[in-house]
This record gives structure tokens, sequence and C-alpha cells, in this order.
């Protein structure tokens, strides 16, 4: 599929994966605005990036019922309907185990992974629907296939919810040429790896997959026709074990 001038919204675009994939899918000739809680990250992303759409920016707190609809209003607004989503907004915290984790970390941490995700998904379905065309790609992790230590309890627990919700809306909408992708990345040299409760060398940051990769992955998915429908897919670092 031809991405030209197709008007692709991106949350957690000011950082890591989701700033990767703007670069991509702006170069690839799409109209593109990330979003993202502080606007300084977001500019620096847009002006980085030569493409024949300059990259468009609006802050968006995909904690904020408000913000996500403002968010939305104004690439309506100024863009266009919304032909590709992608919900890369993700968090994280360093105290992973139930016996360390507060109790409001929980409610913080799924309402920006999974119910933000929910929200924003929702402001965009129904124009998909209406013009039976549209894609959606939710940044998961392969903690939302496996619940791995290294995730932590409320961050797997926020990602298998991203899962299901991607599955079960793709099975509904299937028939009207919407398509929904979860996408599971390994290890990602990102600045969610500041919350780890053990440090990160850089050694290691060098070792794993980079942005790029994935954004490489999405363009890919982005390119294929509106028949063809990728359900998931996993990536991880070559070194990453799989079980």
């Amino acid at each position: 599929m031809n991405l030209k001038d197709k008007v692709v919204a991106i949350t957690g675009g000011g950082t890591g994966i989701g700033a990767g994939i703007a670069r991509e899918l702006a170069m690839a000739g799409a109209k593109v605005t990330i979003g993202g809680r502080r606007e300084a990250p977001l500019k620096e992303v847009a002006g980085s990036i030569r493409s024949s759409n300059p990259v468009r920016t609006h802050t968006i707190d995909v904690a904020d019922n408000d913000s996500i609809e403002a968010f939305f209003a104004d690439v309506r607004e100024n863009v266009g309907e919304v032909d590709i989503l992608v919900n890369s907004a993700g968090i994280n915290i360093a105290k992973r185990t139930m016996a360390e984790m507060d109790p409001d970390e929980w409610d913080r941490v799924l309402r920006i992974n999974a119910t933000g995700a929910y929200r924003c998904m929702h402001q965009v379905l129904a124009g998909m629907r209406d013009r039976r065309d549209g894609l959606i790609i939710n940044i998961s992790s392969v903690a939302g296939k496996r619940a791995i230590t290294l995730g932590g309890v409320v961050y797997c627990a926020s990602k298998f919810a991203m899962t299901a919700l991607g599955t079960a809306t793709a099975n509904e909408v299937r028939h009207e040429g919407v398509r929904i992708t979860n996408v599971y990345p390994g290890e990602v040299n990102t600045p969610i790896l500041e919350n780890r409760p053990v440090p990160v060398t850089e050694e290691h940051k060098q070792s794993i997959l980079q942005p790029e990769d994935i954004a490489s992955v999405i363009l890919s998915i982005c390119q294929l026709p509106p028949r063809a429908c990728v359900p998931e897919i996993v990536i991880k670092p070559t070194t990453q074990e799989w079980v």
C-alpha cells in the first residue's frame, strides 16, 4: 500500500519506538502527527525528520480523557480522519513485585498502558468503520505474551490487557475493513530502561533491539494491501530467550 498522504497518529511519539516509527512513516510519505506529554521532545523529533509532509506535533496525556479528545480533534480538524493509529505510549515502574508495588501504581500503569490504548482506539474506530478502511498498531511487549519477571506484575497485566483489547476488537471489525496488529517487542533500547530495578549498562543497550528495528517492521505492515492483516508479531533481540 502506498503511504503517501495517509493520515497517521502516533502516541508516545517523542521518544523511543514511537519516534522511530514516526520517522519511517513520514519518510514513506505519510502525514504524521506525533503526541506525547512533553512538547520539547516532540518538537525535537519533528525537526529532525526531513519528509515531504512535515511531521506535526500535539501534546497528549493518554491518562487524561480530555487530553486524548483534544489530540484527536486536532488531527481531524487540521489533517483529516486517521488512517493509521500507532499506540506506542507506555510506562513501567521500578518496584515490580506484588510485595513492593504501591497499589496506586497498579492503577496508573493500567490507566496508561491499557485504558489509554482503548481510549485512543475508540477515537478512530468509528471513522475507520464508516470508511471501511483503517489500521491500528498496538505496541505491546513480549510481556503481553509471557508473564515474565523482568516486566513485573503490573506491566505484564497491562500488556496482556492490551493483547486482549487488540485481538477482541480485531475479530469484531474484521468484516468492516479495519485491521489491528499487536506488536510484541523484546528488549529495546528506549528510555523505559531507566525504570529497571537494576541499571542497564551501555554495552547491553547496544546489544538489544533499537527503535529503528521495530520501525522497519511497522513500515512493512503498513505497506501491506488492505486484504492482508498481521494479527500479531514478535520481534526480539537475537540473544534474548524465547520460551
